[in-house]
């Protein structure tokens, strides 16, 4: 699968990640790379991280399965986002307007809290436990009147059950 990831978005929202920001952007930047490129490592799947930089932009290596982007000073990491989203995969921010856009372009979209919260969890579990989470059925309280089964999540909320289950070693042997 393939992620976009709204860069500082995700080391704002990790305490790790952030106490690395503190020392410099590059330390912060660094960390989350790696970080990445240790999932992808486990799942196999390909981390294109997108940053807010300055004059032409630009593309950089963040190590095994992650590229990095830099937005030009002419455009946000927050519209190439929207507009890498258009191209498929799922995109990962907590910002709104980047969610809405990539929903609109017919992306998967993941909260940088669900994000983390699943990286997180793939570290701790054991692989049997992981494939119990895999299957997306977790209990989340109705939203009112839907129709169809009460049970089963949203069409959007399967996508991105799926798309977070992904993340976890269960589907290689390693662990994070």
């Amino acid at each position: 699968m393939r992620w976009l990831v709204d860069g500082y978005n995700v080391i704002r929202r990790a305490p790790e990640l952030k106490s690395r920001e503190q020392e410099s952007l590059e330390a912060g930047r660094q960390a989350l790379c790696a970080l990445l490129a240790q999932v992808a490592r486990a799942s196999g799947d390909t981390f294109t991280v997108v940053f807010d930089g300055a004059q032409a932009g630009g593309r950089a290596g963040g190590g095994s399965g992650v590229s990095v982007i830099f937005s030009s000073a002419r455009e946000s990491a927050d519209r190439v986002l929207a507009r890498m989203a258009r191209e498929g995969g799922a995109v990962v921010s907590n910002d709104r307007e980047v969610r809405r856009a990539a929903e609109r372009a017919g992306a998967t979209v993941v909260t940088t809290d669900q994000f983390l919260a699943r990286i997180d969890q793939a570290r701790r579990l054991p692989s049997e436990a992981l494939a119990d989470l895999k299957s997306g059925e977790e209990d989340e309280p109705p939203r009112g009147p839907r129709k169809g089964n009460p049970r089963r999540l949203s069409k959007k909320d399967r996508a991105t059950q799926r798309a977070l289950g992904r993340l976890g070693p269960g589907r290689h042997p390693h662990t994070l």
